[in-house]
């Protein structure tokens, strides 16, 4: 199923727990990451590729950048198992917590975490620059950061730097109904979709955002409670109280 590992507009950056109902972000090649910024991927020689390319004349080691955006520890990783070290003058922006945690995590200083975890805070939130920003990213993610930096003015390299790989087309089939659900992602809420349900009513579908929350519903999947932030602790969090109908300042979903 396709995994979660980059976060749709709503920025979720925490993995599944439990089973997975989902595949693993790859990198995008074993050359370098697509570039997405001017038509199709280039393999850095003026030819075209699926595996292709460079961002400006550093690839995405960070050179020649005032920004670089990360809205998924997935995203961490990759670039960090590419680039030993962050050129000292780039600047680094997380879209919430748990990235930033990976991002310090990989040797990063982070210089901006937005007040709310969702890639439209995260590109409102970043300083006006002349500089240009590099997004290294999910194949899956959408649109709204770099729509809303360009929206702004501010010039960026929209880099493909892994993919969502699937891991089958099958029923998943469990041996007994699940208590809960965990949805990280819009693409989850798909695959949850297409290979899990119907799911037994008794079980509890919990998604870390209302950005996913909405692409939930919108796959056919009743949501059962939202994380109140995008973290995997809040996510378990909403997860307990539903179980338990008597914790404490439970809220209806939203």
């Amino acid at each position: 199923m396709s995994g979660q590992d980059a976060p749709s507009a709503s920025g979720q950056d925490a993995p599944s727990a439990g089973r997975r109902a989902g595949g693993t972000g790859r990198p995008a090649g074993p050359t370098g990451p697509d570039r997405a910024r001017s038509g199709p991927a280039t393999d850095g020689t003026g030819g075209t590729g699926g595996t292709g390319g460079t961002a400006r004349t550093g690839g995405t080691d960070g050179a020649g950048y005032a920004w670089m955006v990360v809205t998924s520890a997935t995203a961490v990783r990759v670039v960090a198992e590419r680039v030993a070290r962050l050129p000292s003058d780039l600047r680094v922006a997380a879209v919430g917590e748990p990235t930033a945690r990976a991002a310090r995590a990989a040797g990063w200083v982070v210089d901006l975490v937005p007040s709310e975890s969702s890639g439209a805070a995260l590109a409102h939130a970043l300083p006006d620059t002349s500089g240009t920003v590099l997004f290294p990213r999910s194949d899956l993610a959408a649109p709204t950061v770099v729509d809303t930096l360009r929206a702004r003015g501010i010039d960026v390299d929209d880099v493909v730097a892994y993919r969502t790989v699937g891991t089958g087309d099958e029923p998943v089939v469990l041996d007994s109904p699940p208590a809960a659900v965990l949805v990280t992602s819009g693409s989850i809420a798909r695959e949850i979709a297409r290979r899990m349900t119907p799911l037994d009513p008794r079980t509890v579908v919990a998604c870390i955002g209302p950005g996913t929350a909405a692409e939930a519903r919108a796959a056919g999947l009743p949501v059962h409670a939202v994380a109140r932030t995008r973290s995997a602790e809040a996510l378990l969090d909403a997860v307990v109280e539903s179980l338990n109908p008597t914790a404490p300042n439970r809220k209806a979903p939203k």
